[in-house]
């Protein structure tokens, strides 16, 4: 119960920070979103340095990933010009030259690691910019949360699904090699709650067609559960059950990200191809 009690409350102020923070302002989007990539990757690269592989700096190229959402939003809102990209490409600059002088027998794996971290951790968090300012043609474009509100929540009705209708149902393995507590009736359950906060949506923003909203939520539920299934087989490569320890009761950062990690891609590509389009 005292273990349950933890994970409620973390999970109530996880959400209500991302909602508050979402919905009140852009700027509070981008502080937020800047600091979560900033955790995000510290986890990611700190798992890289278990491996023994190459040693990378978590702080210094977490800083690095939230550089680049950092200039996307500046351009993407309007705010500054295309000269604003400048900073991230002499941060990419400054790794690249570093190895020069680095006393390092094996640069390429740094460098194959640090690069990585940018395209799992800074890349899709960048993408919820283009979802945060849909249409690119208004100058300067609107902020519109609603995307990323139902991202999140469409995110986290699947995780409820998925564990209750698993934990009460679940018998058949989905993936068991990667994540044996997984199963295809829990799959089903996630699909079925995010299916209902689709509708739900779909009664409040009435321009958009229903359907709109269950394609965007099964999407949302597939690319969300491969999300998952990547960063079990990252942490199963070293041996580790948490990304980490911020998030009493839940882990680390990561582990409550990583399913948005690849559906936002999906999202994305729906609203732009089919909604915006």
């Amino acid at each position: 119960m005292k273990n349950f009690l933890i994970r409620l409350l973390t999970a109530i102020v996880y959400a209500g920070t991302i909602i508050f923070c979402v919905i009140y302002s852009k700027y509070t989007f981008l502080a937020l979103f800047t600091i979560i990539i900033i955790l995000c990757s510290r986890e990611f690269y700190q798992m890289i340095n278990l491996r023994g592989e190459a040693k990378v700096n978590p702080y210094i190229h977490g800083i690095g990933g939230a550089l680049l959402f950092l200039t996307i939003f500046l351009f993407i809102s309007g705010i500054t010009d295309q000269y604003i990209f400048s900073l991230y490409f002499i941060y990419i600059a400054g790794t690249l030259i570093y190895e020069l002088y680095a006393d390092n027998k094996n640069p390429i794996n740094r460098l194959a690691y640090i690069i990585l971290g940018q395209c799992y951790i800074a890349l899709p968090f960048s993408a919820l910019i283009l979802l945060a300012f849909p249409d690119f043609s208004a100058s300067p474009p609107a902020y519109q949360w609603i995307w990323i509100i139902a991202l999140f929540i469409i995110i986290w009705a699947n995780d409820t699904g998925a564990y209750l209708i698993g934990v009460t149902f679940g018998k058949h393995r989905l993936w068991e090699k990667l994540s044996p507590k997984k199963s295809w009736e829990g799959l089903f359950g996630g699909v079925i709650f995010a299916i209902i906060f689709a509708f739900i949506f779909a009664h409040f923003q009435p321009q958009i067609a229903w359907y709109h909203w269950v394609a965007l939520s099964i999407g949302i539920v597939i690319f969300g559960t491969y999300g998952d299934f990547v960063e079990s087989m990252l942490k199963r490569s070293v041996e580790i059950k948490d990304s980490g320890n911020l998030l009493p009761g839940h882990g680390g950062f990561l582990d409550r990200f990583d399913s948005l990690l690849l559906a936002v891609y999906a999202m994305l590509f729906y609203v732009q191809f089919f909604i915006q389009s």
